[in-house]
């Protein structure tokens, strides 16, 4: 028994805790985890994160708030259960496949990007907890022996999963937010940024700085805020992909 005044231990993870689906006397019919977890996803999606409450969720359920405490203690462990489930959705490459490393690559991190914009309430999520769920460490594992096959050092493969995938986290997720902003404000996106773009305009020294960099939005192309963004990615994505490749000649 802990001591008087002792702290009780923090929450580690809904994954670590060796939490079991409840069963017994009083549990509410209709119900089970995966139903929870799949309301909870379509919430999300819905309304946000902000929004999310136990009482929210158990309004869409039909049943009370203490119903679903049957089945989870916290709302975090709901969220985590819910992270890793949209985990799941991902197309991930076979290691194994007779396929070049750089395809595999491409395939993975563009995957990775539209599970961001598709859910913006993944990224604080994916920040906050540790991301050990089943799929999660899927993915993970996918990633891994992906990034084994570039014939990189084994001391340089956790550098290069960070080059590529917090590259990748980072940029989903200002996407998905932008996209988020855009339908909150009413507009298309390529109203909003017209918009955004604007209204920085009338900022001081800004048209300075608009006018400079002209020549480099004219270059980018593409008619859309889609397609620039497309751009951007598939270009930011090759250039690590190149230093993969001249990190691995030397060896």
């Amino acid at each position: 028994m802990a001591d008087a005044g002792q702290k009780a231990p923090g929450r580690t993870s809904v994954w670590l805790e060796g939490k079991v689906r409840r069963a017994g006397r009083g549990q509410p019919s209709g119900l089970d985890r995966d139903r929870i977890t799949e309301v909870t996803v379509r919430l999300l999606d819905a309304e946000g994160l902000a929004k999310f409450s136990m009482r929210r969720l158990a309004a869409e359920l039909n049943v009370t708030a203490m119903s679903v405490y049957w089945y989870v203690d916290t709302k975090d462990d709901l969220l985590e259960l819910a992270l890793d489930a949209v985990f799941g959705e991902p197309e991930l490459p076979d290691p194994d496949a007779d396929e070049d490393w750089r395809d595999q690559l491409r395939t993975v991190a563009g995957e990775y990007r539209r599970l961001l914009v598709r859910h913006p309430w993944v990224s604080p999520l994916a920040g906050t907890f540790l991301n050990i769920g089943p799929n999660s460490l899927a993915l993970s594992r996918t990633v891994h022996r992906v990034v084994r096959k570039t014939g990189l050092p084994a001391h340089g493969i956790t550098g290069a999963i960070s080059a590529v995938f917090q590259f990748v986290y980072g940029f989903g997720t200002i996407e998905g937010h932008f996209i988020t902003r855009s339908a909150q404000a009413g507009m298309t996106q390529e109203a909003y940024f017209r918009h955004a773009m604007t209204t920085a305009g009338r900022a001081p020294g800004a048209a300075e700085m608009l006018k400079e960099n002209e020549e480099i939005m004219t270059a980018r192309g593409g008619d859309t805020v889609e397609e620039m963004r497309d751009r951007d990615f598939a270009f930011a994505l090759e250039l690590l992909v190149k230093g993969i490749e001249a990190m691995v000649e030397p060896t």
